[in-house]
């Protein structure tokens, strides 16, 4: 084969056939700075929110470690720390909180941090430093050093009063006077505070503490950054597993109590991920490519149709069909080099105007727009792919087209190959206008699909966008935020703290409420404020406790525990005692909850918790349904030194080098059944985990534990009573009973209205542009269809055809493709909403799929105005020429 150093002379000749198609070149121009806004801006606006999500999300997790690995010690710090999985690891110390006024309704956390942990952690100093060791120096934020009334200035003096072990019964105050280091702005969104003090002075503040295995004062974090976000779970798990620890069974050896920061959407989605996921992402990526070739395809398909006649030409001089694909491609680079940087530029723009919209139909406090390169790297080679992928059938079109061909063309009009035998058809009823509307549909049958799918996405997508918010159940959101209107507590229930009858709802404040009336639904949770033990295995002791304490720690834990005579260890539990709209609150598991409201019966429920994710975790309780549980009531204690039974006659004056522990002496066991295996939801739980959990019918609980400490009021309001309600409450809680706090239904209504919301714009946005794409195709392929066949349409009228049946032939061709579109987008709705709707019920607790086709019906008779008004519009700038000059222009 001679070969011909030509490709100069085509890259000349694709220019300059190019330079004389001035408004194809703008229309391909815009195309894809179209396509590429549309990635850009979709690219931009889900990076930014899922950023800001994250980062909102952070702040509520406390952090932005991966994860961490918790109560543990120096040394054990110090050897895992060192793992390759683990690219940074910085180390807390902590000692307690203070929880009396001004205290009362906020969550601080004095510790040691170390330096590298600050910035993770949301407290590195903006003024000033972090603490330096030896000194008294210490480092907070602006919050508490309102609280404290104490003005930011670096070396101003203040006092903190808080309590180090504070989980269990006998918390010790300590009160340390502090110079004000540095501090940073306090940041609303940030669920805890923290005043942060030398290495020095919190190790010796830890050795106060009285060594209660119970209590995590004098405990290291060992917080985590991992290689990605995408599988931290298992990460940390082989980093355990790597020194010869584990983190999955709390009863093995070698446990170690480990965290996932659930703030991170790859956690949250490698969580639940599985084919079904990866098969919904995958669709989404080919629905978006998909979406820009419709917009590009249709413009290229145009220009080769409209030059048909110049490619033939060019094969009559040799131009092989390779080159005239080089010719449509070096076209379609050339356009892309113009409107890809147009697009990546206005696509940012956009996106980064949308972010802040629609991040302020939200309640998060912080906005962030991402500047990830990845954006502009991602958008501009999606769009490369799709023009490459547009041109590609355009570019076999005009390679296969014969000289012959070319000149005669008309849209459908492609011969047969030779040898082909039209099969002949015999009409029934004669030729209807219908019927011939629906065979010139036939005739370009890519093209008709072409315009059918465009349509039919923007349907499919403005449908699923209805049908995802339509999902997000509130009902369900408010079972796990608030089943209330409204929950009434000591502000110490509120930092997950009620511990003591100091922490009660007294009947007074009670009362006061009840006073304002338009209560419908009211009950009392009693909590647990008395000395209560469980017996339970030492293989579950072992595998509870084994998170908190080092084997030989635990080994002389079990030495002194007091044991029945099968073997069963005693151990401390947390007992709920409900009235019955509280106990109509609960999820349960299995069993029935009648037993409780009967205080006849010796009934008890078993609680079990769920993790991050609302799923139970079944193995946070040891008691089954019919299961017999017996509870001892303490009513005296002794105290002995554990090293020789030593029995401690002070317990305020204890020596602080030796451990110590207690035994009952006075006391009464009671055996119940386990009548029912339950779920507490959060908002009415007690807001911590520190052991067994059981659940007693108010009247039982107040019989057998003697107490009626109420830890929680809530109640449910009318509609009209509601807003008074949190007017009063709001105003009650701060000026009249400061000491209490409460919350209500609105608020969390509020939040769920808003994430709804945020979805319902981002749906709503995708969808008028990708409608916007399928109203143009339309329009393209009704343009086309007509002008391409001006030549037939003149010869139908000049053999009889009047105006009128031929504005009619076209109608019925627009409504054709409109209804097509409408029934494909009902079959893709029905097929597709389950299959995303799981993916969305994985990622979001809160949704429930619900079929729907109430959009469908509301653009049914937007597409039919569309379906018979381009036809007429078209048609009319058509014959605005006589049927002769028609019929010449063509033939020309």
């Amino acid at each position: 084969m001679l070969h011909v150093a030509n490709k100069g002379c085509i890259r000349r000749l694709g220019f300059r056939s190019m330079r004389a198609a001035q408004t194809r070149n703008i229309v391909a121009v815009l195309a894809i700075a179209l396509t590429t806004v549309l990635f850009t801006s979709l690219f931009t606006i889900a990076s930014s929110i899922n950023y800001s999500f994250q980062q909102e999300n952070f702040r509520q997790a406390g952090g932005d470690c991966h994860g961490s690995i918790k109560d543990i010690t120096w040394e054990q710090v110090e050897e895992l720390r060192t793992d390759p999985l683990i690219k940074e690891g910085s180390a807390r110390l902590f000692l307690g909180m203070p929880s009396e006024v001004p205290f009362n309704k906020s969550h601080v956390e004095v510790s040691y941090m170390e330096p590298a942990g600050a910035p993770h952690q949301f407290c590195e100093p903006t003024v000033g430093t972090l603490p330096r060791e030896g000194t008294d120096e210490a480092a907070t934020d602006t919050h508490v050093l309102a609280l404290l009334g104490v003005k930011p200035e670096i070396g101003a003096k203040f006092t903190l009063t808080f309590n180090i072990d504070d989980q269990t019964t006998n918390p010790i105050p300590v009160t340390r006077t502090f110079t004000l280091s540095g501090w940073w702005e306090y940041d609303s969104a940030v669920v805890a505070n923290h005043v942060l003090v030398p290495r020095s002075a919190a190790e010796e503040i830890a050795a106060l503490s009285s060594g209660d295995p119970y209590s995590i004062t004098g405990k290291w974090t060992l917080n985590v950054m991992l290689d990605n976000a995408m599988s931290i779970e298992e990460d940390i798990n082989q980093v355990l597993e790597n020194h010869g620890y584990q983190g999955e069974d709390p009863q093995g050896d070698n446990y170690l109590r480990t965290g996932v920061n659930w703030g991170y959407s790859g956690a949250q989605l490698s969580n639940s991920f599985d084919i079904t996921t990866l098969l919904a992402i995958v669709v989404l990526l080919l629905l978006i490519i998909f979406t820009g070739y419709l917009i590009i395809y249709n413009v290229f398909q145009i220009s080769v149709t409209n030059d048909i006649r110049f490619y033939g030409l060019l094969k009559t001089i040799g131009t092989t069909g390779r080159q005239l694909k080089r010719i449509v491609r070096q076209q379609a680079l050339l356009l892309s080099l113009i409107g890809i940087p147009f697009g990546l530029l206005l696509g940012f723009v956009i996106g980064n105007q949308l972010t802040p919209v629609i991040m302020a139909q939200l309640s998060y406090k912080n906005t962030f727009v991402s500047f990830n390169p990845l954006i502009f790297i991602g958008a501009a080679l999606f769009s490369l792919l799709t023009v490459f992928l547009s041109c590609a059938r355009p570019g076999r079109m005009a390679a296969k087209v014969s000289p012959v061909e070319a000149v005669r063309y008309t849209e459908g009009g492609t011969p047969k190959k030779p040898g082909k035998r039209e099969r002949t058809r015999k009409a029934q009823g004669g030729a209807s206008l219908p019927k011939m509307a629906w065979a010139n549909l036939g005739r370009s049958k890519g093209k008709t699909i072409v315009t059918v799918i465009s349509l039919t996405l923007a349907v499919v997508l403005a449908t699923m966008t209805y049908t995802f918010s339509i999902g997000f159940d509130m009902m369900k959101y408010l079972q796990n935020k608030a089943d209330v209107d409204f929950i009434l507590g000591d502000a110490a229930y509120f930092r997950s703290d009620f511990r003591s009858a100091d922490e009660e709802v007294p009947e007074a404040v009670i009362s006061d409420v009840a006073a304002q009336g338009g209560i419908e639904e009211n009950g009392r949770i009693y909590g647990n404020v008395s000395d209560i033990e469980e017996f339970v295995t030492e293989e579950w002791f072992r595998g509870v406790w084994s998170k908190w304490n080092p084997p030989e720690v635990l080994d002389q834990q079990i030495k002194f525990k007091e044991r029945t005579d099968d073997g069963l260890l005693a151990d401390r539990v947390q007992l709920y005692g409900m009235e019955d709209f509280p106990l109509s609150l609960l999820d349960v598991l299995e069993g029935d909850l009648a037993p409780l409201s009967d205080p006849s019966q010796k009934a008890i429920a078993a609680v079990y918790l769920t993790d991050d994710y609302d799923a139970t975790i079944f193995g946070s309780n040891w008691a089954k349904l019919g299961d017999k549980v017996t509870l001892r009531y303490v009513t005296e204690r002794e105290y002995f030194y554990m090293d020789n039974g030593e029995i401690i006659e002070d317990t305020d004056n204890t020596d602080p080098n030796r451990n110590w522990t207690s035994r009952a002496v006075a006391y009464e066991d009671i055996e119940y059944t386990v009548c029912a295996l339950v779920q507490v939801p959060g908002s009415i739980n007690y807001r911590y985990y520190g052991a067994d959990q059981f659940v007693m019918g108010a009247e039982r609980f107040k019989q057998d534990t003697g107490t009626d400490s109420v830890m929680t009021y809530i109640f449910n309001t009318t509609d009209e009573a509601e807003a008074d309600m949190e007017s009063f409450l709001a105003e009650y809680t701060e000026s009249v009973q400061p000491l209490y706090d409460y919350e209500s239904r609105a608020t969390y209504v509020a939040e769920f209205e808003g994430f709804r919301s945020m979805f319902m714009t981002m749906g709503g946005a995708l969808s008028l542009i990708i409608g916007l794409v399928g109203v143009l195709n339309f329009v393209n392929a009704v343009l086309t269809g007509i002008l391409t066949r001006k030549r037939e349409l003149a010869v139908l009228q000049s053999v009889g055809m009047t105006g009128k049946q031929l504005k009619t032939m076209l109608v019925y061709e627009g409504l054709y493709y409109t209804l097509l579109a409408l029934a494909v987008s009902l079959v893709m709705t029905v097929i597709l909403g389950p299959l995303l709707g799981n993916v969305l019920g994985d990622i979001f607790w809160f949704f429930s799929y619900r079929l729907t086709v109430a959009p469908i019906l509301v653009i049914l008779p937007i597409f039919l105005a569309l379906g018979a008004l381009v036809p007429l519009w078209t048609y009319r700038s058509v014959s605005k020429r006589t049927i002769v000059e028609r019929l010449r222009e063509a033939e020309a």
